[in-house]
């Protein structure tokens, strides 16, 4: 099967070629670092997703048209059909998922193209209002914590961006944990969030509210989330040692993802708890960095912080918080560290306390609207 690489972003271009990918009519796609990619994939495939992660290590994840739809249908058995607007990057998982539930619903997507804008978003959601029947069409869309915090904020002030973000029937939140106060946040102003997990190598989001969706099975193994199902991607492409590494079969064949990610089910519910390998030595101690970044997250002003390790000369390692200006201007920077440090002692001990709180302009991001930890990360060890 022929692999035609999509160059640039725009949304409308790689709608149209996934019409093609997904009704087997056109050949596959190749979303992302494109360069070097091989002329052919195996049949059914329907696009490569090329992405870097916030690691750096570039991956291409195969996708076929089944894991795709098997995605898009358990998505609108879960939270119902309507109509979807864009407001990621079409190239990327999350934002190409609601491309392919607009195609599996025969409805056409709004999109959102240029810079992400709160007054933009309103007007695309707004413009959306339709309906069917005498029935009103519901509407849903795809968010990352930043971009939802982008809008509450803005929502303060301005009446239409609040009214956008009520008028969705289900906001759907993932790329990264989204903070408790900022779900708060949210559920205050009226919009109905769902929190999704997933990732690339899943078709995107595959577990809901820490309730897999139908179809999809998940298991804990030596502390690590692994998934099975239909939505499981076909492997990476070119890469079948790599493929195997992290899609093993039980000895009854069925597949399974190792996420690398650490997670327990509590009633039920699958929670996350961060990075298996985002881990620091810090005086000798293991310290998980996800769960420091959790805490301090609960401190005010710092709900949307980032934790990163770097070199120290005392401990080998340690923790450094970085956060934007803004509402942490409010208070004394050292006021926010000792409160930070507090709570991270108070609930791990007082090994894993962050060194530093360093205070940015703008966090760097990756396209797909996640922090850029390693450009972080490397920014920070910079600093003397």
């Amino acid at each position: 099967m022929r692999l035609e690489p999509v160059v640039g972003d725009d949304p409308r271009d790689i709608l149209r070629g996934l019409r093609g990918a997904l009704h087997g009519a056109g050949p596959a796609l190749g979303l992302g670092l494109v360069s070097g990619l091989p002329s052919d994939v195996r049949a059914g495939t329907a696009v490569v997703v090329t992405t870097s992660g916030s690691t750096g290590v570039p991956k291409r994840v195969v996708l076929s048209r089944d894991a795709l739809t098997a995605s898009a249908l358990a998505t609108a058995e879960r939270v119902g059909e309507g109509a979807w607007l864009l407001a990621l990057p079409a190239s990327y998982v999350a934002g190409l998922q609601v491309l392919v539930r607009s195609i599996v619903a025969d409805r056409e997507p709004a999109v959102m193209t240029g810079a992400f804008a709160p007054q933009a978003f309103a007007a695309a959601a707004l413009m959306m209002a339709s309906s069917e029947h005498g029935r009103r069409i519901p509407t849903y869309t795809s968010l990352v914590p930043a971009q939802l915090a982008t809008l509450l904020d803005a929502a303060a002030t301005d009446s239409a961006v609040l009214t956008a973000l009520r008028s969705f029937e289900a906001i759907l939140v993932g790329g990264q944990a989204l903070p408790p106060a900022l779900l708060e946040r949210a559920q205050e102003a009226g919009a109905r969030i769902v929190r999704t997990y997933g990732s690339t190598e899943t078709s995107g989001g595959c577990v809901y509210d820490g309730v897999p969706l139908r179809g999809v099975s998940v298991r804990i193994r030596k502390g690590e989330v692994q998934v099975a199902g239909p939505t499981l991607a076909d492997g990476y492409l070119g890469e079948q040692e790599r493929t195997d590494a992290a899609f093993p079969r039980d000895p009854d064949g069925t597949r399974w993802y190792r996420t690398g990610d650490a997670g327990l089910f509590e009633d039920g519910v699958l929670r996350v708890r961060g990075r298996i390998d985002n881990v620091i030595v810090s005086g000798g101690i293991n310290v998980s960095l996800d769960r420091v970044e959790r805490i301090v997250r609960t401190v005010p002003g710092l709900d949307s912080a980032v934790v990163v390790g770097v070199p120290d000369a005392r401990w080998g390692e340690a923790s450094v918080i970085v956060a934007t200006r803004g509402e942490a201007l409010r208070r004394s920077e050292a006021v926010q560290l000792e409160e930070a440090r507090a709570a991270v002692k108070d609930s791990i001990g007082a090994h894993a306390r962050p060194s530093r709180l360093v205070l940015v302009d703008e966090l760097e991001t990756l396209p797909s609207g996640k922090p850029d930890r390693e450009a972080i990360r490397r920014a920070v060890a910079s600093l003397h």
